[in-house]
């Protein structure tokens, strides 16, 4: 498969056709929250990957008269999804999910809607770069692992994304 644009290059896509959403609670959520809400998340079938984005939660003070000093913020929690235990760096005020079906992405929604008691808004579209970007190339070489496409930051380290794998249910 070739480029969809066209212009004669050889890229390939990242994936074959997914449905990616966007889910935007209109308040931050809290870790206890956040960890029902990505444990039900997790417990559907046909998630390919997530991502959470938010304000990021510092370590340490970064300037002004506290600088260095530890930050003891209420949201900054360990939240255990998938049995491993995440350290919360960001707040999440924003979920983007890629899944192989519509079906799922009804579940989801409908967890959503019995998760929050406040509204939110749900959004189908493409969230998620299909193409190796020039900040992919930069972080992860010519190579680049699929899932972690358009997922890096450029100021970032790859140390800092968390992978979850679901593991297999035993079918008995």
């Amino acid at each position: 498969m070739t480029c969809p644009t066209e212009s004669g290059c050889n890229c390939e896509p990242a994936a074959s056709e997914t449905v990616q959403i966007e889910i935007v609670p209109q308040r931050i959520l809290s870790p206890d929250t956040s960890e029902i809400l990505l444990g039900r998340i997790y417990d559907c079938d046909g998630i390919i990957r997530v991502m959470v984005q938010g304000s990021r939660l510092p370590d340490k003070v970064g300037y002004g008269p506290g600088t260095g000093e530890k930050v003891d913020h209420p949201l900054k929690k360990s939240i255990e999804v998938e049995g491993q235990q995440v350290n919360m760096r960001v707040t999440l005020s924003r979920l983007l999910i890629e899944v192989d079906s519509d079906r799922t992405a009804d579940e989801i929604k409908k967890i959503c809607d019995e998760t929050f008691s406040f509204p939110f808004e749900f959004y189908k579209g493409v969230f998620f770069k299909k193409y190796s970007t020039v900040v992919d190339y930069a972080k992860m070489g010519p190579e680049p692992d699929e899932r972690l496409l358009g997922m890096t930051d450029p100021k970032g380290k790859l140390d800092q994304i968390v992978f979850i794998e679901k593991e297999e249910k035993d079918a008995e």
